[in-house]
């Protein structure tokens, strides 16, 4: 039995399952719409850096006494939606869905990580690092509109799409599981000092949580091509 508070549990818990889905998901992109050996190859590395990312992710929960099947379990449904109602239907949405969808689903975790202890907190940071996703994402979606400009308006369209299902998930999730929703909400130590958070304290983060969460979404898509950048 983890003595872990049960936020943590299902922070580290829905990430493995993200981590994994994502796995097998660009795994599928990669055979089905990359249009070279070279796309396939590159898309199919992300996505062991993915698995890996799952694994990290299992060994910490069974560090901490936890079954990671246990942990999962009450985010595949959420998860699985999520993925079924955003299937890419090409090449280039596939890509934008890597970067724009699975972004603004990693931001809510990091958010979440805000709150919890610095050895978790940093896990979840390596496990979210962008770095190699975002230089292929990059490169390919550009030259893309750089071929055919016509298909920004399609693609920003589709990025829109991705970031209303995943906050629509969100919302699902913090409803089922309200130790990770308190996560998002509930102010840091530093911040909280010795006074009690109040509702109207918690409205201001929640305030603060969205422009961070904004702001972070569209420096994706200036990044992409798909807005004017600042």
């Amino acid at each position: 039995m983890s003595d872990s508070p049960a936020g943590v549990v299902d922070l580290l818990g829905v990430l493995a399952y993200a981590e994994l889905t994502a796995f097998l998901r660009l795994a599928e992109d990669a055979a089905a719409f990359a249009p070279s050996l070279t796309d396939r190859a590159a898309l199919s590395d992300l996505a062991a850096a993915e698995y890996a990312h799952f694994r990290l992710l299992r060994d910490r929960l069974t560090w901490l006494g936890v079954d990671p099947e246990e942990a999962m379990a009450p985010f595949v449904a959420a998860l699985d939606d999520w993925h079924a109602q955003t299937r890419p239907g090409d090449w280039l949405e596939a890509l934008v869905k890597a970067y724009v969808g699975t972004g603004i689903a990693g931001d809510f975790y990091r958010e979440a990580a805000r709150h919890v202890d610095p050895e978790t907190r940093k896990l979840v940071d390596e496990v979210l690092a962008e770095e190699s996703r975002s230089e292929f994402v990059v490169e390919r979606v550009r030259a893309g509109l750089a071929e055919n400009p016509k298909l920004s308006g399609r693609l920003a369209l589709w990025a829109r799409r991705m970031v209303g299902e995943a906050l629509s998930q969100g919302h699902r999730l913090a409803a089922a599981r309200p130790e990770l929703a308190l996560l998002l909400v509930s102010m840091a130590p530093q911040e909280a000092g010795t006074s009690e958070a109040g509702t109207g304290e918690d409205l201001v983060e929640i305030g603060r949580l969205f422009a961070r969460l904004t702001e972070e979404h569209g420096k994706r898509m200036a990044a992409l091509g798909l807005v004017p950048g600042p």
